[in-house]
């Protein structure tokens, strides 16, 4: 079963380099190393508060995406389990062998 991956969004603004995920917000970087360890840093800090369950309630007003969810849900057990998150927010590494 193929699992929903959010867009990854990739700017510049005034000599910094900008990294999003499709529902999440955007993170900075000197680099693009940089930016690409605080996204990571990020969505972790992100998935491990929703599994504990300090995001607070969800309402049928709030209406969260079922498919962003399952994501962070995903991370955050990728997280636990000890495997390595950028796979899930980029993609596989073309250069591994």
């Amino acid at each position: 079963m193929e699992h929903w991956i959010p867009s990854l969004r990739i700017s510049e603004r005034d000599g910094r380099v900008r990294l999003g995920l499709e529902g999440f917000g955007d993170v900075e970087g000197d680099s693009l190393q940089e930016a690409a360890d605080a996204l990571v840093a990020y969505v972790w800090r992100v998935a491990m508060a929703f599994r504990a369950g300090g995001v607070g309630p969800l309402y049928s007003e709030c209406s969260p995406d079922p498919a962003l969810l399952d994501f962070i849900w995903r991370v955050g057990e990728t997280a636990e389990d000890g495997g390595d998150l950028r796979h899930l927010l980029f993609g596989p590494n073309p250069l591994a062998a």
